[in-house]
């Protein structure tokens, strides 16, 4: 390492975040990037800890050892190359991935570990300012043809990889435009759309075909893509959303979170929706049930949608250091131990929450007389997703020749990094078994 005792010199130092008086009122990023000089100083704390944890910990195995020390020589073509190479997407985890390369990093044993994420952000955004990413030639095609449904982040990071192999890549999408999750899923607060499609663009140009407002297996079967093409590999992502089955749940004003995040985006990029359609937190008592990230972005949302008070609560008890979000900064009041035994209303719409605490000893128990009650005009279920959809064998294959499967479909709902990780790992397979 260039610095070898830098993490005895040098603090933790994160990112720093626009006001919240401010930032409530838009859709713009939060964070403020860092600058060239603060990523390299924060890259000296890398330390040649001799066992690098943060690969294991990484679920695309980035070198991360490796590029913070060329950030630290200020070396930022090569740092972006040696991302690039395990990592298609690293101006998106930069972003939103929680960093479980951070919480593996062995400086993390004593002390505040080294800001990976960020500096993964650094030399991405670097990458782009200074022109280092721009579309690669294909010099020779394998004549082989590859549909990928879905293009959530493992259907891009699977045609990325099979394109980079000379297949020639289709790729659907059932909405009107490209990105999956990252599109209508996360915020733009978290992550504006724009630097997604910075990267489409570029796919583009590289020969990746991309076709959106195609639903497979409605406007099109699965046996008509196999006629077509060579190989199919689904990533459509996981489509059951775990559901709150308890006595009035049928009552109006409450949605599943990605029934109001896609909404929201959706009128972020300018769409119109119809008023007898519209979820709208504006005055409006806002409960999240759900205490992950997800629910924490329907907080964010609520927040710049003028709800007049939010409040996110999550079964599970409180963890010794809870993570806070840029939404929980923003306000709003977190519960935990709370369990949710009825919604009520008056005229078909949700009016408040019948709520209970609980325990654990070791198994969840309702604690006895703690009955309350939580007001609420618009209720927001972040509460994840059933099950895999899809089986496949060790190489990704479906039971169906030919057909491969990748991401949250054939894993379960993970983190983006991880459907990445899928998605390369499906397309290494699908080459294998074109044989080119």
């Amino acid at each position: 390492m260039g610095d070898e005792r830098g993490f005895l010199k040098v603090k933790r130092k994160g990112l720093a975040y626009r006001p919240v008086c401010e930032r409530i009122k838009d859709f713009s990023e939060v964070a403020i990037l860092p600058t060239a000089a603060h990523s390299q100083e924060q890259a000296s704390r890398c330390m040649d800890c001799g066992v690098p944890f943060c690969h294991w910990g990484c679920p695309v195995a980035n070198y991360i050892p490796e590029w913070n020390d060329l950030v630290f020589h200020k070396e930022w073509e090569k740092a972006f190359n040696l991302l690039s190479a395990t990592n298609c997407l690293p101006e998106v985890t930069g972003r939103i991935c929680p960093a479980p390369c951070e919480t593996a990093c062995i400086l993390g044993v004593n002390d505040d570990p080294v800001t990976t994420r960020e500096n993964e952000l650094a030399i991405a955004e670097y990458a782009f300012r200074n022109g280092l990413v721009a579309p690669r030639i294909i010099k020779k095609r394998t004549g082989s043809k590859v549909a990928v449904i879905g293009s959530g982040p493992s259907g891009l990071s699977c045609a990325d990889a099979l394109n980079l192999a000379g297949h020639n890549v289709v790729v659907f999408e059932k909405d009107d435009a490209i990105g999956g999750i990252l599109r209508y899923g996360i915020p733009d607060f978290k992550l504006e759309k724009k630097i997604l499609e910075r990267r489409i663009k570029i796919w583009e140009k590289e020969g990746i075909k991309f076709k959106t407002s195609v639903d497979v297996g409605v406007d099109i079967t699965i046996d008509d893509l196999r006629d077509k093409f060579d190989a199919v590999c689904l990533a459509a992502g996981t489509r059951t959303p775990r559901d709150l089955k308890v006595p009035g749940r049928d009552l109006s004003g409450v949605y599943f979170a990605m029934e109001y995040l896609t909404q929201a985006n959706k009128r972020v990029a300018g769409k119109k929706i119809p008023a007898n359609q519209l979820i709208d937190a504006k005055n409006k008592r806002v409960v999240v049930i759900g205490g992950g990230d997800t629910g924490a972005d329907c907080m964010g949302l609520a927040h710049r949608q003028g709800a007049s008070c939010v409040v996110q609560i999550e079964i599970m008890p409180r963890p010794a250091a809870p993570k806070i979000s840029t939404s929980h900064q923003e306000g709003g009041e977190r519960q935990w131990s709370i369990l949710t035994k009825e919604f009520a209303g008056k005229h078909g719409h949700v009016q408040k929450l019948i709520c209970a605490r609980v325990e654990f000893c070791p198994q969840i128990k309702e604690i006895s007389g703690s009955d309350f009650e939580i007001e609420a005009d618009l209720v927001v279920l972040a509460l994840g997703f059933l099950r895999p959809e899809i089986k496949t064998d060790a190489n990704f294959m479906t039971p169906d020749t030919g057909v491969f499967c990748c991401g949250d479909m054939r894993r379960g709902q993970s983190l983006v990094v991880w459907a990445i990780a899928e998605g390369r790992q499906a397309a290494s397979n699908i080459s294998r078994y074109l044989g080119d």
